[in-house]
């Protein structure tokens, strides 16, 4: 017997593709009737400030888990990296879907490569994430914000505001914009950030029958690594105002997680990097990956690099 089932989503292009992915598949695999439930959050209209400067990614999430909460939609749909390492109490994330490509795209009108760019060329990005790996490979580059959804971002490129832009590759290629990309970072150039190109299902914690069913579409590789991912920024204390990177990836049998964390104030400080491998056969072992990762980048001086990322 089939269920309506709503789905609390972001009313951008991109979030409006992921929550019609979601939708397919669940009226596909279990016949529901499904319907989205458009919405605009805080992160969505705060364009003039850096997300670090406003309170972090989960302003993206915050009127999604609201309208859970009173019952007006059974599910919200995310891209991973959006999302808190900590829910608040009551809500769980039920799901993590198959990754896309996680990689970091170069886009150019003029310039093939990041190593292409003539001297003190000007990038567009708002993650500290980006901009510490960045300058860490050209610390010439001038890096500025560049704030908006995948299509403002693109018009501000083709203005002429910016040299180059950096974007996620996922939200190009499910948007059909691939082509837009000049070239892609190798993930040991620019690691990135934790959950990327993975789509996460956000519940009440008391919505039992959904979840069951829920965890019937988990992708399990993608769900150890992010699970990897997330925890060596949960560890650390993760938030925007802190340039931390994390990815892991499988290598037969192994998962081999990369952690970066770069100085949120003085950004050309070098970064502290470490790689963790393990073979994880549940999400508790998944996460020690993360801690161990942690642990190692605290050995190496991340209370410095920490203190700075308090706002």
């Amino acid at each position: 017997m089939s269920t309506q089932v709503v789905i609390a989503t972001r009313e951008s292009r991109l979030a409006l593709w992921q929550a019609e992915h979601v939708r397919d598949l669940l009226q596909q695999r279990f016949g529901h009737r499904v319907s989205l439930l458009g919405m605009t959050t805080q992160g969505d209209q705060i364009l003039d400030r850096a997300l670090s400067k406003v309170g972090g990614k989960g302003l993206f999430v915050k009127e999604l888990e609201t309208a859970l909460a009173d019952g007006r939609a059974h599910l919200a749909v995310h891209s991973l990296k959006d999302v808190p390492m900590d829910l608040p109490q009551g809500f769980v994330l039920a799901a993590v879907l198959e990754r896309e490509d996680p990689r970091d795209a170069f886009v150019s009108n003029r310039y093939e490569r990041l190593q292409d760019l003539p001297v003190g060329a000007c990038v567009g990005t708002s993650s500290l994430r980006r901009v510490v790996q960045l300058l860490a490979q050209r610390p010439d580059l001038k890096i500025e914000p560049l704030r908006g959804n995948l299509d403002t971002r693109l018009r501000k490129l083709d203005e002429g505001g910016y040299d180059a832009i950096v974007l996620a590759a996922a939200g190009l290629k499910r948007l059909g914009l691939g082509a837009r990309i000049r070239s892609l970072f190798d993930t040991e150039a620019m690691i990135p950030a934790a959950g990327q190109g993975a789509l996460g299902i956000e519940v009440c914690e008391s919505a039992t029958a959904l979840r069951a069913e829920l965890a019937q579409t988990v992708h399990a590789p993608t769900w150890l690594a992010t699970h990897a991912e997330r925890a060596v920024s949960r560890a650390l204390g993760g938030s925007c105002s802190m340039p931390l990177a994390a990815f892991a990836s499988w290598e037969g049998h192994t998962l081999c997680l990369r952690a970066a964390l770069g100085h949120a104030t003085d950004l050309h400080k070098p970064l502290l990097q470490t790689v963790v491998r393990g073979q994880p056969s549940d999400e508790v072992a998944a996460r020690q990956m993360g801690e161990q990762a942690a642990r190692v980048l605290s050995e190496a001086g991340a209370a410095q690099y920490l203190s700075a990322a308090k706002v």
